[in-house]
């Protein structure tokens, strides 16, 4: 019998993302993600105290597009998710998407001894970790 190789969360992380200040607009974030490309922004700690936070798109669809509030006026720390869940570098792929389906969540910052080292989400889970041949 073969035996199966662990995929790391480390081995299918992705580093297309950016780090904002949560006091920027909803304007300024939608420049970030389209001059970038990046996948998603995660939000920087205010002090040693705070935590990350993450806006993603699907954020800013459903607290500002679809409640007509205008982007200009709305700051990324009203809409963002924070505490965002991170997730450790040497995690099984596995347990990954485990903990994505128990949370709901859909991406996840990458955390080693307190610094962000990348971005996970279904599409590196599945396209890079499914299948290791």
């Amino acid at each position: 019998m073969k035996e199966r190789t662990v995929v790391r969360v480390e081995d299918v992380m992705t580093h297309n993302f950016a780090m904002v200040d949560g006091l920027i607009t909803i304007k300024d974030a939608i420049h970030i993600y389209k001059e970038r490309k990046v996948a998603a922004l995660l939000v920087n700690k205010r002090c040693d105290d705070d935590e990350y936070g993450i806006l993603l798109l699907s954020d800013i669809a459903k607290k500002v597009l679809a409640k007509d509030r205008a982007p200009a006026r709305v700051n990324v720390y009203e809409v963002m998710t924070k505490p965002v869940i991170g997730v450790d570098p040497q995690m099984d792929v596995r347990y990954c998407a485990r903990l994505f389906d128990n949370f709901g969540l859909s991406m996840a910052p990458v955390v080693s001894c307190g610094e962000v080292k990348g971005l996970v989400g279904y599409n590196q889970i599945v396209l890079d970790g499914l299948l290791t041949d």
